[in-house]
């Protein structure tokens, strides 16, 4: 019954939320219309909303999204070729569990880590 997730994230500023995502990362803005406070952004499968919180405390924010993709490297290697922050903690690697990973902050320390099943 269950078909897709879009997870909602805080924001404390729509531009510069859209701009990260859009310019850095390559997703696009599919809103049909400009929402006062609100933003959808897609990139392939993925669909991230995105609600203002003018008052948010980006050291005390715990908002996560785990994204599952493939041919990791290449998107690792393509962010950092266009100048995308790692997070100091996240570097492409092969965790315990099985999976390789890496993550990023966006501006609002939002984390996203993406992740690959690793080829036996």
């Amino acid at each position: 019954m269950l078909q897709s997730i879009h997870p909602k994230l805080p924001m404390r500023h729509k531009l510069e939320t859209r701009r990260y995502y859009t310019e850095q990362l390559g997703f696009k803005d599919i809103g049909k219309q400009d929402y006062p406070g609100y933003l959808i952004l897609k990139k392939d499968q993925i669909e991230l909303h995105f609600f203002e919180h003018n008052t948010l405390n980006v050291l005390e924010n715990y908002g996560q999204v785990y994204i599952k993709t493939v041919d990791i490297e290449q998107f690792y290697n393509d962010l950092k070729n266009r100048g995308v922050e790692i997070h100091p903690q996240g570097s492409l690697q092969t965790k315990p569990w099985g999976l390789k990973e890496f993550s990023l902050l966006d501006p609002d320390h939002n984390l996203l880590t993406f992740g690959a099943e690793v080829a036996e």
